[in-house]
């Protein structure tokens, strides 16, 4: 069993005229049910449900505080690698850019590690471009292995593997996963990524499961929101992360909202994803799936990550270079540029300033506390 069917359905329902018939009414009736359908969910991100953003923050605000109370875990991207093999249209990383391409090796994992490590930060995530025969599962386990005394907490974002890798690598010490399906609409997909081993939209789709399947404790997924219409993006999103939640119960599922932002490259956006829009998926997102976890990059402004954190928000990046080695050394070309270039220390007065406490470690391995 796979979401795949699912996947394929939404793909082809005419979605559109769904989000117009909806009325005020029926949004009112999904803000104030304990547990909503996927009709409820769809009504939360209709149009009729824009009025509506103020009661839909009230109840998201309620159900964080129920869930998480006033808790932000934080991490940062640790980029090993910029090789890539895909040709995708809206990536900095696309094998197309001509852009300078490196690798770090050990020892400057160990000095990215040993710099990030020195903010006070124990949650990490690697991320590689996607070109195994680089940057494959030995060198993922040789720099975990590098990492692992440093941060009780890895997460990787690289290519999509086979359940045994990711089982390896969560023998090594990887307990997070993060990939994003792009787009739910394999038409489109096929458009975005026209070469490379990414084009396989069914491989993609699966690679949740399969990192829920071998062990890993948080499996973070997403669209890139601009490539199509937001709200089927986020309906799929949403329903996606309710599948996976039924099928894994044991593990944290998760859901960022990554926006497009400019990098190296030509591609524009095929819409404009508005706060006020970014606003109406989060809180719908939240009301569906009280026990999402939801994550906020540093693609978004420090005034706008500030003023959602009440509305569902549960995880957040800090510190943060999108360049290969970029916390050492003077960076180079990064994957996207980021908004919100706070260090962790300010990030952190501002979170304790409006309330909240910044979470570092919220688990410990079992090993180490047996």
């Amino acid at each position: 069993m796979t979401f795949l069917p699912e996947a394929l359905h939404l793909a082809t329902y005419p979605l559109e005229g769904s989000f117009q018939k909806v009325d005020g009414n029926e949004v009112l009736r999904a803000i104030g049910r304990d547990s909503l359908t996927a009709e409820g969910f769809l009504a939360l991100l209709s149009p009729a449900a824009s009025p509506h953003l103020e009661a839909m923050a009230s109840r998201a605000r309620d159900l964080t505080m129920r869930h998480f109370g006033r808790t932000v875990s934080l991490f940062t991207p640790l980029y090993l690698s910029n090789h890539c093999a895909n040709h995708c249209r809206y990536c900095g990383f696309a094998a197309r850019n001509t852009i300078p391409r490196t690798q770090l090796n050990l020892e400057e994992v160990r000095a990215e590690g040993e710099a990030i490590a020195a903010t006070g930060l124990k949650q990490i995530l690697l991320l590689t471009g996607e070109a195994p025969h680089k940057a494959g599962v030995d060198y993922l386990e040789a720099c975990v292995a590098v990492l692992r005394p440093l941060f009780p907490s890895i997460a990787i974002e690289v290519f999509p593997m086979e359940t045994e890798d990711y089982a390896r690598l969560v023998r090594a010490g990887v307990d997070g996963l993060t990939v994003f399906q792009e787009t739910y609409d394999p038409e489109l997909y096929a458009q975005l990524h026209p070469a490379g081993p990414k084009r396989d939209f069914v491989f993609r789709l699966n690679t949740p499961q399969r990192g829920a399947e071998a062990g890993m404790r948080i499996v973070n997924i997403g669209a890139l929101l601009g490539l199509s219409d937001w709200r089927r993006e986020i309906f799929a999103t949403g329903l996606h992360a309710a599948w996976l939640q039924r099928q894994y119960p044991g593990v944290d599922i998760a859901v960022s909202l990554p926006r497009m932002r400019p990098h190296a490259g030509d591609f524009e956006p095929a819409c404009v994803v508005s706060d006020r829009d970014l606003v109406q998926a989060m809180t719908a997102l939240r009301i569906f799936l009280p026990r999402l976890s939801v994550t906020i990059s540093t693609r978004e402004t420090p005034r706008f990550r500030d003023n959602i954190l009440p509305l569902g928000v549960t995880r957040m990046s800090a510190g943060v270079s999108t360049a290969v080695g970029g916390h050492a050394k003077p960076a180079e070309t990064g994957q996207f540029e980021i908004s919100d270039g706070r260090s962790v220390a300010e990030v952190c007065q501002v979170l304790r300033a409006r309330g909240y406490q910044p979470v570092f470690k919220d688990w410990e391995p079992l090993e180490a506390s047996a």
